[in-house]
């Protein structure tokens, strides 16, 4: 994560400086982050026992894990996977057996720091004045939410077919990224978008299913950390498109483009189906 800051090896792209280039190889660090960051809370959330139900003894400690990631997304200026990462946290937590009131009191506290970092720059600011209504400045903050509105009403019902839609040539700024899904519905329509969200509601039904049947909290934690990674992604992504939030850089898991997280995800998947290899199995009846 702090190699993006070094010259020769941090790569900027779109303005975002949040890619490194080693040996020919450029990957995106934050994404690998993300997986390594759900494999160390599940190990010290078991550690930590009946212990988390404290607050300063078992609580706090495993919330400054999160202060380094926190502090390299933030000279990344990574939003997105903040959010993501904080919201799988909680969840994690919640699962692993902490008060309610402790992580209410943990969530207020993000909300609060995460209203007091859009707000501290200008340019989070317009971007928040921005989601509020994009045509205030329809050719330059406000185009590329427009152009994905335009691209999802004229869809229609079926699309204009794979393949056939307009808004990806030159309107949609990178339509193979984190807008993928309006070129998606301008070319299969509206059954084209509801067959997305079925497939991943299917995805977190069938990680949920394999967290209660883990073995063990660990497994448990694995499997649900993992669901909420690829969930809360997909539904910050659908809303970033259909202007239900701000815009911010957040990819389609398994359909935009970006090798770094396709080979995440991938391993993810991989940890889960381990987990569910090594579930209970049922009992036999007599």
């Amino acid at each position: 994560m702090s190699l993006v800051l070094v010259p020769g090896i941090g790569v900027r792209r779109n303005d975002a400086l949040r890619w490194i280039r080693l040996a020919g190889i450029q990957f995106q660090p934050s994404e690998i982050m993300k997986i390594c960051f759900i494999l160390l809370i599940a190990y010290m959330i078991c550690k930590k026992g009946p212990e988390l139900k404290k607050f300063w003894a078992g609580l706090v400690p495993v919330l400054f894990t999160f202060i380094p990631v926190l502090g390299f997304l933030y000279v990344q200026d990574h939003l997105s996977a903040m959010m993501i990462t904080a919201v799988v946290l909680i969840i994690m937590l919640f699962i692993g057996g902490a008060k309610i009131l402790h992580l209410l009191l943990v969530t207020g506290g993000g909300i609060a720091a995460a209203g007091l970092y859009v707000f501290s720059t200008d340019f989070r600011r317009r971007r928040m004045l921005i989601f509020m209504d994009p045509w205030q400045d329809s050719l330059g903050s406000g185009w590329q939410i427009i152009q994905s509105l335009y691209a999802i009403s004229s869809g229609g019902l079926f699309g204009s077919g794979l393949g056939q839609g307009i808004q990806k040539y030159m309107y949609i700024s990178e339509p193979q990224n984190d807008f993928i899904l309006a070129t998606w519905a301008e070319e299969m329509g509206l059954i084209g978008v509801l067959l997305i969200v079925v497939l991943f509601s299917i995805f977190i039904w069938r990680g949920v299913r394999i967290a209660t049947k883990a073995q063990d909290l660990h497994g448990a934690l694995l499997a649900i950390g993992i669901t909420s990674m690829v969930g809360i992604q997909a539904v910050f992504n659908i809303a970033v498109v259909s202007s239900s939030m701000p815009v911010t850089g957040i990819s389609l898991p398994f359909c935009s483009y970006g090798g770094t997280s396709v080979l995440v995800l991938l391993m993810a998947v991989g940890i889960l189906l381990s987990v569910s290899r090594f579930s209970k199995k049922p009992e036999k009846e007599e």
